[in-house]
């Protein structure tokens, strides 16, 4: 199993003001770091008889949530470099649920919740152990497990 779990948040500058270089560092750690770190562990998931890989995400990467003005989302402000990495590592998820479910390998991303972690200065309102549960619960699930999907704490979200 497989759980991608780096993220910066790279502070919420609104996409017309976001500084290139630090839209870069976001996209290089959230975006590339999970397909440089799968792609290198994608000889030992082929090899494995249950191989499981998980993208934490965030609901914020909804463009469902993001675009409906009644979401809980919905008044959060604009983000341009975070939250449309989030929404890059869905797309990525579904991505390689498709070339990997051939092989036998389950991927997913799931959302952990607003935990109080160093990304947020611990403004979140659950603990690390509270949001690894979700992350835990997906990379351990059965081979007969969903790929290609969104999940939090209470199912499936939407895209």
């Amino acid at each position: 199993m497989l759980v991608n779990n780096a993220g910066v948040s790279g502070g919420m500058a609104q996409p017309s003001q976001v500084d290139l270089d630090r839209l870069r560092m976001v996209f290089e750690t959230n975006v590339f770091g999970i397909v440089n770190v799968t792609n290198a562990m994608l000889p030992l998931l082929r090899r494995s008889g249950a191989a499981v890989v998980v993208n934490v995400s965030s609901e914020v990467g909804s463009l469902t949530n993001a675009s409906d003005p009644e979401s809980p989302l919905a008044g959060m402000p604009p983000s341009g470099a975070y939250v449309p990495s989030k929404t890059a590592v869905n797309s990525l998820t579904v991505q390689y649920a498709k070339e990997l479910r051939a092989d036998g390998i389950l991927v997913n991303a799931v959302n952990p919740g607003y935990c109080a972690t160093d990304l947020n200065n611990h403004q979140g309102f659950l603990d690390a152990a509270e949001g690894a549960s979700v992350a835990v619960r997906y990379a351990t699930i059965g081979a007969d497990g969903p790929t290609g999907g969104f999940f939090g704490a209470g199912g499936p979200l939407p895209w």
